[in-house]
């Protein structure tokens, strides 16, 4: 059998989708490697949220082409663009779409013949029970994906039209893929999808996330559940009050918002309230609770009033984490012909006043583990004796770490206590 390598790009969910792929390639008997280098046929699993990501996605596939490997462009960029890569692309061996990666099978057995589309016109995805993951990333944690598609139509974003409707998975298939990653020595395992909240709606007629984390809870041997992309009109008590009751869910609410002025929100077809009320909620729900946010800067109609009801919104809130993102238009999205375009140099100069303005907040908050005891993480142990670990309150990849100082023997997925002794704008520094 034929050797397969495979190249991932883009968010967590995408993560998923590439080792769905791998398992699928293991189970009709291919080998499969992440070095490119080791065979003739490649996979790229792309991206397609913003324009960079499209071009890391792009750049990655004409590296391979010139060196002369057979490549299946899978994903979200595929989706988007199946006929114009055909076109400016036409090397391609097989384009795949976001919800016919189980067809990536007929693509390789015709790979000698010609170039083979698996596009469906209209994306609706189910996730495959029946194809067992192939962890690419094998450590302290791993990602589950609860739900895809998305019934939201925010002004901004594609990813409902690459993607479907919004389809939960059942609670028993997730609980088992939970249980067999605990075998595997995952630590902490991080549920995602377009909006974690609204897990269940779909196929059990309510909002089912507290009884999935009551079920998962009672894992042996799970260390932490974390949940990702939470959305804020089903950010309700019963949901805060289990996180805040069930041990092994971490205290970290992540709910990008996008932005505080309902005019703008109302633009961005998005939830227009006082978020303030809710951020206080989740605060008095969960004490020491840990939020998480992201905001799009530069979206059209954004006014200079608009942008400085942002500003004094994060002043005042303080949040723990903050993400920072400049409008990306988007062909196909409903903000795409939309007027009063804000000047990229004005969005520029938004997204570094923003961020300027939670690095003091971060680094004061940063400032206040000092001295005190948190569990940790152990993420990696390098050679020269550095330990980078992970508090409960950081997601990985995207929020900061400990970096910790130790004669002690550690173990990358343990949980240990660490003791802060130092803090910089976005990271701690620990002893054991």
């Amino acid at each position: 059998m034929k050797k397969i390598a495979l190249i991932s790009h883009g968010c967590a969910k995408n993560l998923v989708d590439s080792e769905l792929i791998l398992g699928l390639l293991t189970q009709n008997g291919y080998e499969i490697t992440l070095n490119e280098n080791e065979t003739d046929i490649v996979i790229v699993n792309t991206c397609s949220f913003i324009c960079d990501a499209e071009r890391e996605s792009i750049r990655s596939i004409l590296e391979l082409i010139e060196k002369g490997k057979k490549v299946i462009v899978s994903g979200c960029l595929a989706q988007k663009h199946p006929d114009e890569l055909k076109k400016e692309i036409p090397e391609l061996a097989g384009i795949i779409g976001t919800t016919d990666f189980t067809k990536i099978i007929n693509v390789l057995k015709n790979i000698d013949s010609g170039f083979v589309s698996e596009v469906s016109e209209n994306p609706e995805y189910f996730y495959p029970e029946n194809i067992e993951r192939q962890q690419i990333t094998m450590g302290a944690s791993s990602y589950i994906k609860i739900a895809d598609g998305c019934n939201y139509r925010c002004g901004y974003c594609i990813i409902p039209y690459l993607r479907g409707d919004y389809h939960s998975r059942k609670i028993e298939d997730i609980v088992s893929e939970a249980k067999k990653l605990v075998k595997k020595g995952v630590t902490e395992i991080i549920l995602v999808a377009q909006d974690t909240t609204g897990y269940g709606i779909d196929i059990y007629k309510k909002p089912m996330l507290s009884k999935l984390l009551k079920e998962l809870n009672a894992i042996e041997g799970l260390g932490w559940i974390r949940v990702m992309y939470a959305y804020p009109t089903n950010m309700n008590d019963e949901l805060l009050d289990t996180i805040a009751k069930l041990d092994k869910v971490v205290k970290y609410v992540d709910i990008p918002l996008q932005h505080s002025h309902p005019e703008l929100l109302k633009l961005m077809n998005r939830p227009a309230f006082d978020y303030k009320p809710m951020i206080k909620n989740i605060r008095k729900k969960i004490p020491n609770v840990s939020i998480r946010t992201a905001f799009i800067v530069g979206y059209p109609g954004e006014t200079e009033e608009h942008f400085n009801h942002l500003c004094e919104f994060i002043k005042e809130v303080k949040f723990d984490r903050v993400g920072v993102f400049i409008y990306s238009r988007e062909k196909g999205t409903p903000s795409y012909n939309m007027k009063n375009r804000v000047p990229a140099r004005i969005a520029k100069s938004r997204y570094k006043t923003l961020m300027e303005i939670q690095q003091s907040i971060s680094y004061e908050r940063n400032k206040s583990f000092i001295g005190k005891t948190l569990p940790c993480i152990i993420e990696a142990c390098a050679d020269n004796g550095e330990i980078v670990a992970r508090t409960q309150f950081d997601a990985p990849e995207i929020d900061g770490v400990v970096n910790i100082k130790t004669d002690k023997m550690l173990v990358p997925g343990d949980i240990e206590n660490v003791k802060i002794i130092d803090a910089t704008e976005y990271d701690l520094i620990g002893t054991i």
